[in-house]
């Protein structure tokens, strides 16, 4: 049986942490008794559930985050939207996305995808925590690799890597509703994505 006690110390956790929440920072806060971390939460989302909470507790980026459920998503990043500062720009999306499915890269490629000089936005992804250097590649020079961190799993709300959507499913939207090719803005001019999708079906 759960402690009442642990319910609400996990969930005053999982408010005040700005990271996920993870069972080694639960072993830190309640040594030498720690709960398992797993069972709270299982626990704490039956009690939002049942009482009809706008919220959840979701696995993100190797821990537990308190989020907003799905289907209020849309008021939330319609609010964030219009106060936010912290909005990538398509240069950096471009080159994020480019690292998220081909990592680890290095610069070079990435540039060769997209046509243009990258230094810039890597160096931006870099300040942000979104990517890391992984190390170097045994190509000549051995350039520079770098991969995605916890942080990117987390700025999208990815669990692992596993969740970002499939480059089949980004070609069934763009094929299903050509609009969205603007909101994809994943490549840039002269059919990238598609030159991208088709070398890595």
């Amino acid at each position: 049986m759960i402690k009442k006690d642990y319910l609400n110390i996990i969930e005053a956790l999982l408010f005040a942490s700005p990271d996920p929440l993870t069972q080694k920072k639960v072993n830190m806060v309640l040594y030498p008794e720690p709960p398992e971390l797993k069972k709270i939460v299982n626990k704490l989302n039956k009690i939002y559930s049942d009482a009809g909470h706008a919220f959840q507790i979701r696995f993100v980026a190797n821990g537990y985050q308190l989020v907003a459920k799905k289907e209020y998503e849309h008021y939330i990043s319609t609010m964030l939207s219009k106060t936010s500062r912290m909005n990538l720009s398509p240069a950096a999306l471009d080159s994020l996305a480019i690292i998220a499915y081909k990592q680890p890269i290095g610069r070079h490629e990435v540039e060769a995808i997209r046509g243009v000089d990258s230094t810039g936005v890597i160096k931006t992804l870099l300040n942000r925590k979104l990517i890391i250097i992984k190390g170097r590649s045994s190509g000549p020079g051995r350039p520079l690799l770098y991969k995605t961190t916890d942080e990117f799993l987390q700025y999208f709300g990815l669990r692992d890597l596993s969740d970002l959507p499939k480059l089949k499913e980004i070609t069934e939207l763009l094929e299903s509703d050509p609009r969205l090719g603007e909101q994809i803005a994943v490549f840039d001019k002269n059919n990238k994505i598609e030159n991208y999708i088709n070398e890595n079906k």
